[in-house]
């Protein structure tokens, strides 16, 4: 089911190398494929590109397209804005590289689950408002938005939502190690917790995914409303009786199975480049 190799990264201005995982798949190619850069969850303290592992594979061998996985420092070791600055270098990586790989910059595509969902909207953001790469789409899956959420600053204060899984407490706990012990610039404030940016024009194409009783349905129905008022193509899906990370509690249950389906068409159209140029994730 292809290869996998592990790249490092050398860094400038002191920083330590990056660890990226990039997944080749082995069939047989006359042009260049399309990517995926994926970017892990754990609530912004745990995980590793690795625990993605066999997933990243299947996606690699399932969309015939080059996945890099990258293995981002977490928190509280790494406060921000060390990992979505680490998402960013394994980005602009892959784009300065794509040649090499055999990948169509024009087709890269960002995914990430969770706090990995968070980092792929600020990263979004991030490469925005630098204008060096732009990804084709981006694919928030129960992202990790609002460091608000959980707190006595909640917006939301849902009593539905964040009563299984992923509670608030979890929540005060990975944003409150994210954050550190540094005030956040006004500026970075979108970069830290992208439901707080005040401008969401310009960003790609965007699939957000969650489940009605996860703690993050309120922030990210809200940012994808926000996305859609700025002009930015959407897709949602809410997905009924479902918790934080349910795909991964119950794979085989039919709602996981429906949301499998549903990221994996959308995914599927944004690999693609129609003959225009444009990105083809939201036309059958």
């Amino acid at each position: 089911m292809g290869e996998r190799r592990e790249i490092w990264i050398d860094r400038s201005a002191g920083k330590p190398r990056l660890k990226l995982l990039i997944y080749v798949p082995d069939a047989p190619v006359d042009q260049p494929r399309s990517a995926i850069y994926h970017i892990h969850g754990g609530g912004y303290v745990l995980g590793s590109a690795l625990m993605s592992d066999t997933v990243n594979r299947l996606r690699a061998h399932d969309h015939n397209a080059v996945v890099a996985s990258v293995d981002y420092g977490v928190s509280p070791e790494s406060a921000f804005p060390e990992p979505v600055e680490d998402c960013y270098d394994g980005l602009t990586w892959l784009f300065n590289n794509a040649a090499d790989l055999g990948v169509d910059p024009a087709r890269i595509v960002v995914i990430g689950e969770s706090a990995g969902g968070g980092l792929a909207a600020a990263l979004c953001l991030l490469a925005r408002d630098r204008s060096e790469v732009t990804p084709a789409a981006q694919f928030l899956i129960y992202p990790m938005l609002d460091y608000r959420t959980g707190s006595a600053d909640d917006v939301y204060r849902n009593p539905t939502t964040g009563n299984v899984g992923w509670s608030r407490r979890n929540n005060q706990f990975g944003w409150k190690s994210l954050r550190g012990s540094s005030e956040i610039p006004q500026e970075r404030v979108g970069h830290f917790s992208p439901s707080l940016v005040a401008e969401l024009v310009e960003l790609p194409p965007t699939f957000i995914a969650t489940g009605a009783l996860d703690l993050f349905l309120d922030e990210c129905v809200n940012y994808a409303m926000r996305l859609s008022h700025a002009g930015v193509p959407i897709e949602l899906h809410v997905y009924p009786g479902a918790p934080h990370g349910f795909d991964g509690m119950c794979p085989d249950a039919e709602i996981s199975k429906s949301f499998e389906h549903d990221r994996d068409r959308a995914l599927n159209r944004a690999l693609r480049k129609s003959e225009g140029g444009r990105n083809e994730m939201h036309a059958d």
